[in-house]
């Protein structure tokens, strides 16, 4: 093992160290440092109903008495109050439930619990923690797609605490309900752990899902309690119970105590200009600044060289691998060998490299990885000293998740949040009480979409028929409106005795949204499974001549077949990075709402877009250059869901300064910034939704920027966004018009996923597009 310092920097030394090497840039990188005291906690009695061996297997964890959110929460849930625990990170949400679940296991011989994580990573951490407790009689079993065959039949005859996921209860467990029959029966509690997770479409189903299962329990005669854990976020209680269809109770109060944080800002700082020859001389291009994933890998680096263990939460699977392998590279050089204490982590590896990651991570062996939001979930890290957060995650509720994974034993911790070149990030590393000074988001889910409703209620029918009572459970009006469409398409026939499935098989039914089953990569010369991608990010991620990266090893598509679902790549070292181009096209079915504010018009309603992949670009690694556009063939995708959008009159834009030569680049720089500010209005992140900005659309004959949900259906965001326009509007034009650029960049108004290559942009006159829309408004 290589052997780093004689004394490892804890996370007050880490932050002067970075200070120190900030000071030496013109313009210091920290724009601002928040400091979160530390916490007392406040311990409760055991409650009286604990049953001795339950509290004698906390006691001798090392847990003398619970903290007073846990006894109130787990006392809520043992009189049969279904109830939504809401608390930081590391505040023992875990033993909230293990004691009301474990107490009704050990009093009642018969009874079982139903535990639901989010993600296969979280359901194992959890089954090592039961495990750990060794309370008699208990049989805690996982039960997901990496659980072999034969142990599945083993599980639903033995096991009493059954830990699995959303998908699985949905694929596996609900359409064979009676053969789980016997645990349906004696179901004392449902489990739903970072249920804040659940949001958007995937939110969506999962509500259907625990309404499903809640049908399928009554069918046995059971109505079990359901226990909700999330992370802080607004209205838990109003989201818990639009998730599970009943009304649950909020324990807010957070009594754990907590180390002291300090929260850094970290903006990375301009690049030296640099000149482009032309034939009538040197033209200066605009400044960009360093890449934030270049600055994370170098802060990862100090990190490690000072022994600090460091978790670094990447944007994007190739975001990790890149983080991961500049880190090594860099480590090797200033001691051979120290590379390899470092690694990446995220969706899409196998299960067996998974763990192993993890548990090099657990032993130390490991002394920083760079993850995806893979790990952002309660996965029990013992001993984190930092954490570094490239690029906002998308909503306060995240962030807050990821910077509480540090000095989870109660230490001291520090978190770095490193701004990408995005107008989100830039506006929230100069506007420190957008992340500091506001509540956390309620999470968005909109159970009644009907392209969510529909494909559920059939695979509800195929369970067993719907009833009319059923259809109270799953939505009422919207049921009934969904049934009535799903019977004049042939899907659903009604009998005296209910609405049944009138097909063979089982609906297929995407909880995730990704579209399908995934797309495999595989290894030309050895036929090897290097990892998925979701049908979703296929196009953009596996076309042809597309660069992946696994393992921090670079790949080159050779192939991608959409119909049998695969992509045969071989391994190569390019010097470029490939960036596919896409063009898009909407039309408005119809409209939902609307604001009428004389030249101005704010809409919220349906369209359908298509979208086609149709070239990607290949630029050299390290300066950016565009080398060549190569086309590509792939089909054309159609999205019928919903959008918010606005219209300005010719007239309006033309007394505001804005000549109409100058509306598409205008009304483009708008669009682009309005969908990066919109995560800081609802629970989603800038590759939920989708944009169009045009000088006059077909179907509203005016100027007019488009924001759509990227889902079929719609998932909640457009809508809040026409909720909330003229905050959201608001903070997008401040985003601009405080940039510090002359003509737009990345930090206001350049998108990292347009697909035009961010051309005609006019960040000017942006600002003037949106005071008008402001001042109608």
């Amino acid at each position: 093992m290589q052997c780093v310092t004689s004394t490892a920097f804890g996370p007050a030394e880490l932050l002067h160290r970075l200070q120190a090497r900030g000071s030496a840039a013109a313009v210091s990188p920290i724009t601002h440092v928040e400091r979160v005291p530390a916490r007392a906690g406040r311990a409760a009695p055991w409650p009286t109903w604990t049953d001795p061996a339950v509290r004698d297997a906390f006691v001798a964890q090392g847990i003398a008495a619970p903290w007073e959110h846990q006894a109130a929460a787990a006392t809520l849930a043992q009189e049969g109050t279904h109830v939504v625990l809401a608390t930081g990170t590391a505040s023992g949400k875990s033993l909230a439930y293990q004691l009301p679940a474990l107490n009704a296991l050990a009093t009642d011989p018969k009874a079982t619990v139903l535990y639901l994580s989010p993600t296969k990573a979280l359901a194992a951490d959890q089954l090592r923690g039961i495990v750990r407790l060794e309370v008699d009689g208990v049989r805690p079993a996982t039960y997901d797609g990496d659980t072999p065959r034969e142990e599945r039949e083993w599980v639903r005859q033995h096991a009493r605490f059954v830990l699995t996921n959303p998908d699985m209860l949905h694929h596996a467990l609900l359409p064979g309900h009676a053969r789980w029959a016997a645990f349906l029966r004696r179901l004392a509690y449902v489990v739903v752990d970072e249920c804040h997770t659940y949001r958007g479409v995937f939110g969506s189903h999962v509500a259907h899902v625990l309404r499903r299962l809640r049908r399928a329990a009554a069918r046995y005669g059971n109505s079990p309690t359901f226990v909700l854990a999330s992370a802080t976020s607004g209205d838990p209680a109003g989201t818990a119970s639009r998730l599970v269809g009943l009304p649950v109770t909020a324990v807010t109060e957070d009594a754990s105590p907590r180390g002291a944080v300090t929260f850094a800002l970290w903006e990375p700082p301009l690049l030296p200009p640099s000149t482009v020859a032309l034939e009538d001389g040197d033209v200066e291009l605009p400044p960009i600044r360093r890449s934030a994933l270049r600055e994370t890998a170098d802060l990862l680096t100090d990190a490690v060289v000072g022994g600090t263990r460091t978790l670094a939460f990447i944007r994007s699977r190739r975001g990790a691998e890149v983080v991961a392998t500049m880190t090594r590279r860099a480590l090797d050089e200033a001691v051979p060998g120290l590379g390899e204490r470092v690694a990446a982590y995220r969706a899409g590896y196998l299960r067996e490299d998974r763990r192993a990651i993890e548990r090099a991570l657990l032993t130390g062996d490991l002394l920083a990885l760079a993850s995806t939001n893979a790990l952002e979930l309660g996965v029990d890290l013992v001993g984190l000293d930092a954490v570094l957060i490239c690029g906002y995650p998308g909503t306060r509720a995240s962030l807050w998740q990821q910077a509480g994974r540090a000095g989870r034993a109660g230490g001291e911790a520090l978190a770095v949040l490193i701004a990408r070149d995005d107008p989100l990030d830039t506006y929230l590393v100069h506007h420190p009480e957008a992340v500091f000074g506001r509540p956390v988001e309620a999470t968005v889910l909109d159970p009644s979409n009907p392209y969510v409703l529909g494909p559920q209620l059939c695979c509800a029918a195929s369970e067993a028929p719907l009833t009319q009572a059923d259809l109270e459970l799953f939505g009422g009006a919207e049921a009934k409106a969904a049934v009535r469409a799903l019977i004049a398409e042939g899907a659903l026939r009604q009998r005296p005795s209910g609405w049944y499935w009138t097909h063979r098989g089982r609906p297929e039914v995407d909880l995730r949204g990704t579209g399908g089953t995934p797309v495999a990569v595989v290894e030309s010369a050895t036929g090897r499974l290097l990892g998925t991608v979701d049908p979703g990010s296929s196009h953009v991620m596996l076309h042809e001549g597309a660069v992946y990266l696994h393992q921090g090893i670079s790949y080159v598509v050779d192939e991608l077949d959409l119909e049998d679902g695969f992509a045969l790549v071989h391994q190569e070292e390019p010097d470029w990075s490939t960036h596919a181009r896409d063009v898009t096209n909407l039309s408005v079915v119809s409209v939902r709402s609307y604001v009428d504010a004389g030249p101005v018009g704010l809409f919220f309603g349906e369209v359908d877009v298509t979208n086609q992949v149709v070239s990607y670009q290949r630029r050299r690694i390290g300066s950016g250059e565009i080398i060549d556009t190569r086309p590509l063939d792939l089909p054309v995708r159609e999205l019928r869901t919903t959008a918010v959008w606005f219209t300005v009159s010719p007239d309006a834009l033309v007394a505001a300064g804005v000549e109409p030569a100058d509306f598409p680049g205008a009304l483009h720089a708008a669009e682009h910034a309005g969908i990066g500010l919109l995560p800081l209005i609802a629970t989603c992140d800038r590759w939920d939704i989708g944009g169009l900005s045009t000088a006059n659309h077909a179907d509203t004959e005016a100027p007019t920027v488009f924001v759509y949900d990227g889902h079929p259906g719609g998932a909640g965001f457009s809508e809040r966004a026409y909720e909330t326009a003229a905050e959201w509007l608001r903070a997008t034009r401040e985003a601009i018009a405080s940039c510090v650029c002359e003509a737009g960049c990345p930090s206001c108004v350049q998108s990292p996923k347009c697909g035009n290559g961010n051309n005609p942009l006019n960040k000017a006159d942006a600002v003037k597009v949106l005071d008008t829309v402001l001042a109608a408004l």
